[in-house]
C-alpha cells in the first residue's frame, strides 16, 4: 500500500483531501493529511481547531455544504447567550454542535492528551478514511501586524484580521506566536518520512501550508524525505481559488501568479521543497519559468468543482510526482 502525506488547510484542503479519499481504493492508498494549526486559538475556555474541524467534518459528511464551513443543521443559541454576557468575539460565531467538539478537545487536552492523540479521539467517531494529524502539538497560532487610523501598529489573530476585517486593514507581516518554543509534530514529522509521495494541497500558501512550513523540523523533513513532493497551486489564472491568498501573498511580496508560489516553494534541488508543480491550463506561461528553474510541472484543470474533479486533479499530481521520482 503507498503512503500518500498531504499538507492542508481547511476548506479547500478538504476538497482536495476528499478527491484523494475517491481514488484511495483504486491505487490502493493509505491516507495522512497534516492540518495547518495556525488558526487556532483559545475562545471563551475552549480550544478552536478551525482547519483541523473542516477537515473532519468534511470528510465524515457532516459539513454546511451550502456555507461552505461548519456543522451542517447547525444553531447557534450558545453563542447568542455568550454575546449577551459580553463573553467572546460577537463576528466569530461558533454553532451548537461546533461547540460540543471544542468542548470535547479542551476536555481532553486538560486531561493531558495531545493534540495529536485529542485529534485521533475526535476523528474515531467519523468514518473519515484518512488519518488527520495536527501539524504541531504546540500551540502556534498565526498573528497578523496591521496598522491603526493612528499609525499605531498592533497583532490581532488571524481569525479577526480575517473574519472581522477581511484583510481591510494596512497589513505588514505574519506572525507565528508561540514559534521560538515549538516543533512539529512527531507523528506528522514520521507521516512525512515515511511517505511514498506527499503532495501540497492547493491551499492557502503563506498562512496554511506556510504555516506548516514554518514549524521547526518540517522544512528539514520535507527536504530529507526519499519520496517526491508535489504541490498544487491555488493560483488560477493570476487570482486565488478561493480565501485571502492575494492579500496574504502581497503582504509576503510574492506575486499572485502559479510559477511565482511554485518558485516561493522552490524546487528541492536548489534548497528548496518541492519537486514538482501543478499549474491550471489557463497558466501554461507559468512552465517555462518553473522548468528553467530544475522544477517539474504541468497544466491540468485545477477547478475542483466535484469529488471527481478533485480526484482527477490529485491523479495528476500521484503522476507528476511519478515523473519527478525517475526524472
Amino acid at each position: 500500500m503507498a503512503q500518500l502525506t498531504i499538507l492542508a488547510g481547511g476548506v479547500g484542503g478538504a476538497r482536495f483531501v476528499r478527491g484523494a479519499r475517491v481514488l484511495a481504493a483504486a491505487m490502493d492508498l493509505d491516507i495522512t493529511v497534516i492540518a495547518n494549526t495556525g488558526d487556532d486559538l483559545w475562545l471563551t475556555g475552549l480550544r478552536v481547531c478551525p482547519d483541523l474541524d473542516s477537515l473532519m467534518y468534511s470528510l465524515g459528511g457532516a459539513n454546511d455544504t451550502e456555507r461552505g464551513w461548519g456543522r451542517a443543521g447547525e444553531s447557534e443559541r450558545v453563542s447568542a447567550e455568550l454575546t449577551a454576557y459580553g463573553v467572546g468575539w460577537p463576528w466569530f460565531t461558533l454553532g451548537d454542535l461546533d461547540l460540543g467538539t471544542h468542548i470535547a478537545r479542551t476536555a481532553l487536552l486538560r486531561d493531558g492528551l495531545s493534540l495529536t492523540e485529542a485529534t485521533e479521539r475526535l476523528a474515531a467517531r467519523w468514518n473519515l478514511g484518512v488519518r488527520l494529524l495536527p501539524a504541531s502539538d504546540d500551540e502556534v497560532e498565526t498573528n497578523v501586524e496591521v496598522v491603526d487610523e493612528d499609525g499605531e501598529a498592533r497583532l490581532i489573530h488571524f481569525e479577526e484580521w480575517w473574519v472581522r476585517h477581511r484583510g481591510n486593514i494596512p497589513t505588514r507581516r505574519f506572525v507565528q506566536q508561540g514559534l521560538e518554543s515549538a516543533v512539529a509534530a512527531p507523528a506528522a514529522l514520521e507521516a512525512v518520512a515515511s511517505a511514498d509521495v506527499v503532495l501540497f494541497a492547493p491551499s492557502n500558501p503563506v498562512v496554511s501550508i506556510g504555516t506548516i512550513l514554518t514549524l521547526p523540523g518540517m522544512r528539514e523533513a520535507l527536504r530529507d524525505t526519499a519520496a517526491p513532493v508535489v504541490g498544487v497551486s491555488p493560483i488560477i489564472g493570476g487570482a486565488a481559488v478561493r480565501g485571502m491568498a492575494e492579500l496574504c501573498l502581497r503582504t509576503i511580496g510574492v506575486e499572485v501568479s502559479a510559477a511565482a508560489v511554485g518558485l516561493h516553494y522552490g524546487p528541492r534541488p536548489a534548497g528548496g521543497l518541492l519537486d514538482g508543480w501543478l499549474v491550471d491550463s489557463a497558466d501554461p506561461e507559468a512552465l517555462g519559468p518553473l522548468h528553467a528553474a530544475g522544477m517539474e510541472a504541468r497544466a491540468v484543470p485545477l477547478w475542483m468543482t466535484s469529488d471527481e474533479s478533485s480526484a482527477a486533479i490529485v491523479a495528476d499530481a500521484l503522476s507528476l510526482a511519478a515523473e519527478a521520482r525517475t526524472a
